[in-house]
């Protein structure tokens, strides 16, 4: 029997840049493939061949043994390929049951509306895969890992063959990844072939029956699950042995320099929380989907600002009451989400870079090209971006790459207090290491960071202390020697710590 999915010798470049150098992949049918590869290696260009968006230059693709001359997007929903990406493709203004009638759903001009047949379809969908959502909700009030879990029931009721996963559980809840994991095997079972991509190698591990590893645009190898471990994997991926995945903490915190004392938010769901950030400090702040970490992160940019409580920088009593105010007095953040609200993909880096300082590298009413141009090269060089040069558009860098232009736009304020929202979501793991060593270097310089992440083991790699939350509140304050189970104890609610700083 052939295989369900066969890729032949595939290319395709983008002016001078090969992406793809002669690709071959299959995928088996009742088969999970994973398909691993640091940012820039070649995944989602193979992706987007596979699901029509780009055209092979040359090689060929077949499905169950017949040969695709002229695949599109709709030729390969047709076909039976369906893809969920990380960024969900939902539009914010319609209903559940609407996004789904319209990713599903055939129509004329002059068909009706059938609204009741659309939301009981759409809640049959999300019953299967287990999610507690409401087909009538907007998708704009859903959070991201509700939206990805509208995402994965409409390739289920797409029945496709060929199911595409790009980081699916990259904001999903422990739970919630527990669902997906049962939907993937289910798919499985039911014969469907899943290509799989994840940088969580722990997921690799747990679902997938083969491998196939990218670098540079080619396949450096396709090998069982069952005859690899975590550290060959990575050094297929990165061509070099990862002996240090998180930096050295070294060096003493310093004064405090953002004291917060008995914070309250009513929108946000953020109540009477009490820390305290110190210059040199990376503290970490950990808990549940949901547990109001990002919350108090927009309630310290001014995003949604407290009703109560007491906010101090460096001693100075503060009311922040708008983002602008948080930037003037310091306050960097650096949210969740780069591609809503981190990276223009559709400007140059450099205009990225500048966003926020236009006040002062523009004082008058010219535009000084020459002085954007030198600080965004700066941090090109500085944070070692991988791009052509300053005027490349956001969207033509790699997750990693545009994470680091998102932290350049920020510290290009000269911040006193950083916040990281999930700085290394989604990104691979040579990304991920270079993105940590850039957070230990602004530390010892001198910054204090507070890092939000739902990698357990990057909080614990990472932080010099961790503040745990839970309904909207601190439940623990731990050092930065605590382990896993300290720290989802607190997270639970099983175990109460002293609220302030340790």
């Amino acid at each position: 029997m052939p295989p369900l999915l066969q890729l032949t010798a595939v290319t395709k470049s983008f002016g001078a840049v090969r992406a793809l150098r002669g690709i071959s992949f299959d995928l088996q049918a009742g088969e999970v493939h994973a398909l691993l590869g640091e940012n820039g290696a070649g995944k989602s260009t193979l992706i987007k061949v596979v699901t029509g968006a780009h055209q092979p230059d040359s090689g060929h693709l077949e499905i169950a043994g017949q040969r695709l001359t002229a695949l599109n997007p709709t030729s390969a929903r047709e076909a039976g390929i369906a893809c969920i990406y990380q960024q969900p493709a939902l539009f914010p203004d319609l209903t559940v049951a609407e996004n789904i009638a319209l990713r599903l759903g055939k129509t004329t001009p002059l068909c009706r509306v059938r609204w009741s047949e659309h939301r009981k379809r759409a809640d049959e969908l999300l019953r299967r895969i287990g999610a507690d959502i409401d087909p009538g909700a907007e998708v704009r009030a859903l959070s991201m890992p509700e939206q990805q879990l509208v995402e994965i029931a409409c390739a289920l009721g797409a029945s496709a063959r060929i199911v595409i996963m790009d980081e699916p559980t990259a904001s999903l809840t422990q739970s919630e990844q527990q669902l997906l994991f049962g939907v993937v095997r289910n798919l499985r079972a039911a014969g469907v072939g899943v290509i799989y991509i994840s940088h969580r190698l722990e997921e690799i591990f747990a679902l997938a029956d083969r491998v196939t590893v990218l670098r540079d645009g080619e396949s450096v190898g396709t090998r069982p699950i069952g005859e690899l471990n975590e550290a060959e994997l990575i050094r297929l991926m990165i061509g070099r042995e990862m002996a240090h995945i998180y930096p050295d903490r070294g060096g003493t915190p310093g004064e405090i320099v953002l004291a917060v004392k008995g914070l309250n938010c009513a929108a946000g769901g953020v109540r009477d929380v009490t820390l305290d950030l110190r210059a040199g400090e990376v503290l970490g702040l950990a808990g549940l989907v949901g547990a109001g970490r990002t919350e108090l992160a927009r309630v310290l940019f001014g995003i949604t600002p407290a009703d109560s409580g007491e906010i101090r920088l460096n001693g100075k009593p503060l009311r922040i009451g708008s983002p602008a105010e948080a930037v003037a007095q310091g306050i960097a953040y650096v949210p969740e989400d780069r591609r809503r609200h981190g990276v223009i993909l559709e400007m140059p880096i450099a205009d990225n870079m500048t966003m926020a300082v236009h006040a002062r590298i523009f004082p008058g009413t010219w535009l000084r090209s020459g002085v954007e141009r030198r600080l965004a090269l700066d941090y090109i060089r500085d944070l070692g971006i991988k791009a052509y040069g300053p005027e490349a558009p956001g969207g033509s860098l790699s997750g990693g790459n545009q994470q680091k232009v998102a932290l350049a736009r920020w510290l290009a304020t000269r911040p006193r207090v950083l916040i990281l929202d999930e700085p290394t979501q989604g990104v691979d793991v040579g990304a991920k290491s270079e993105i940590h060593k850039l957070i230990r270097q602004l530390a010892q310089q001198g910054l204090a960071v507070l890092m939000i992440s739902s990698d357990l083991p990057e909080v614990l790699g990472m932080s010099d202390r961790i503040a745990v939350m839970r309904g909207g509140t601190i439940t623990a304050m731990l050092p930065g020697g605590a382990n896993a189970h300290e720290v989802m104890a607190a997270a639970l609610g099983q175990e109460e710590g002293n609220q302030g700083a340790a």
